[in-house]
């Protein structure tokens, strides 16, 4: 019992070293404590805001990783609900939390980088100070390099040479993503056996025998050749994909989901990581990338898969047309690459996330899912008005009787009123659905370009609509959407 209150003492004890690392101001002494602070991140908060709970220990972790940096960093934070209203209200603060990068007393801009704490520390140091690091001799070079991020060094005789602007120039444009040193130092050069070239260094902790831990660029002097050297060898064969980078990894992209955990378990992560690296390095045209299955229940989810249970990796991949598929088979080394040579034939099969199709489909509002929506919309040979929707979205709640007249009013047109679940079955090429209800007009000989709606929600405005971008004329409304009486086509 007593170990268990030591341990204990000793988790409060750190979580408050690390909310001593974020200053709390108030409206008092704002204006003098970030006069004081050379470069501070400031989150605007409300304490009932339930983002901001959860971003705290984040924030204050943060904090605690920024300590000691240099050029130095300061967190803090201002109760927009107490002592700080009148600052809040200066800055327009709106919503919470709401993060603002200050350089002294001078507002730089709004926050829109991670909100957990590697990602947020990573992010502030690249807005601070130059965008890459000068290295005047190996300490600097050593110290660089001692980390567990891909480092890119540029080592230039002449720091005006076309490739070193080219670098400086990448390096301005990646600092967000990418850690930047460079080096004229006369030293460094002759250790290393460079003039005028740039390196890309793997951290240790990602070495492998399947790849070289430095890559050396070989291309052009160019901007371009520079950026797509960095970002080509960035990740390796296969990359340390996590929620902050996740947008950095395109199709074809297969990934693996496993407890991948480099601070707790950096062995047992490269353990699954050489195996599947040692069956991708043949496979180039694909994109590899593993991840923590904790993280990304929500992508396993997609592809139906709700509990996972072992220790070895999940792999699921989308192609290029963004098709899902499943490695049904246990994992094995043998399993991946046999689903990697059908994956790139085209032989699987791909994985639709679909409701069941619907035993009765006879109302004037047609259902589609997933499975049933080449027959329900885009074979249809009907003009076709589609509604992507969420059955918990307001929005679509209060549009939903709209919709069902609508329905009815054009049950004997050559069109069809379509409703789709848009959370419970995958949305389909080409419609891009971002919120709900998103709504589409598909004409019926040109299915393949469907056009997003962005005109009113009552039943007069869809019939105003429909009646102009209908293929054919109606026969219950004229082309600016009012009721006739026997039109005929030509009216």
């Amino acid at each position: 019992m007593m170990l268990k209150y030591f341990f204990l003492l000793i988790l409060a004890l750190g979580l408050r070293a690390a909310e001593e690392d974020v200053f709390e101001w108030t409206d008092d002494d704002f204006a003098p404590e970030l006069e004081r602070h050379e470069n501070t991140l400031v989150m605007f908060y409300a304490p009932w805001c339930g983002h901001c709970k959860r971003l705290k220990p984040e924030y204050a972790k943060a904090a605690e990783l920024l300590r000691g940096n240099e050029p130095p960093i300061t967190l803090a934070k201002v109760d927009c609900t107490e002592g700080g209203k009148s600052t809040c209200n200066k800055y327009s603060v709106s919503g919470y939390p709401t993060l603002k990068i200050f350089a002294k007393s001078e507002l730089v801009n709004d926050y829109n980088g991670p909100r957990e704490a590697a990602g947020i520390a990573k992010y502030m140091k690249a807005q601070v100070g130059p965008a890459s690091k000068e290295l005047t001799g190996e300490d600097c070079q050593k110290a660089f390099l001692d980390s567990d991020e891909v480092g890119v060094i540029g080592y230039f005789e002449k720091d005006d040479s076309p490739l070193a602007a080219s670098f400086h120039a990448v390096s301005k444009k990646l600092r967000e993503k990418v850690r930047f040193a460079h080096t004229s130092a006369k030293a460094l050069l002759e250790k290393e056996g460079y003039k005028n070239n740039i390196v890309l260094y793997r951290p240790k902790i990602l070495h492998n025998k399947f790849e070289a831990s430095s890559v050396v660029h070989k291309g052009g002097d160019s901007i371009s050749e520079v950026h797509d050297f960095i970002l080509n060898n960035y990740f390796g064969i296969v990359g340390v994909r996590t929620r902050d980078n996740s947008a950095d990894f395109k199709n074809p992209l297969v990934v693996a989901y496993y407890n991948v955990d480099y601070v707790k378990n950096p062995k047992g992560t490269n353990y699954w990581r050489n195996r599947i690296m040692k069956i991708a390095k043949d496979f180039p045209k694909l994109n590899f990338a593993i991840s923590s299955k904790d993280d990304f229940q929500h992508e396993l989810n997609d592809f139906g898969i709700d509990y996972t249970k072992g220790d070895k990796p999940i792999v699921l991949a989308k192609d290029a047309k963004n098709q899902k598929f499943i490695l049904k088979d246990e994992f094995s080394m043998q399993s991946f690459e046999a689903f990697l040579k059908d994956l790139e034939s085209g032989a699987l099969e791909p994985y639709l996330k679909s409701e069941p199709i619907p035993d009765d489909n006879s109302g004037n509002v047609k259902i589609a899912v997933a499975k049933n929506f080449d027959d329900v919309v885009t074979n249809n040979n009907k003009d076709t008005l589609i509604e992507f929707y969420a059955p918990w979205c307001g929005h679509c709640k209060k549009l939903a009787p709209i919709y069902d007249e609508l329905g009815d009013k054009l049950a004997d047109e050559d069109v069809e009123i379509v409703k789709f679940d848009a959370s419970n079955n995958d949305v389909p090429a080409p419609y891009e659905v971002q919120g709900f209800p998103t709504i589409f007009w598909a004409p019926k000989n040109a299915k393949d370009s469907p056009i997003k709606y962005e005109g009113g929600r009552e039943l007069e405005d869809f019939i105003k609509y429909i009646a102009k971008h209908s293929t054919e004329q109606l026969n219950g409304f004229d082309r600016k959407g009012k009721p006739t009486k026997g039109a005929s086509d030509e009216l």
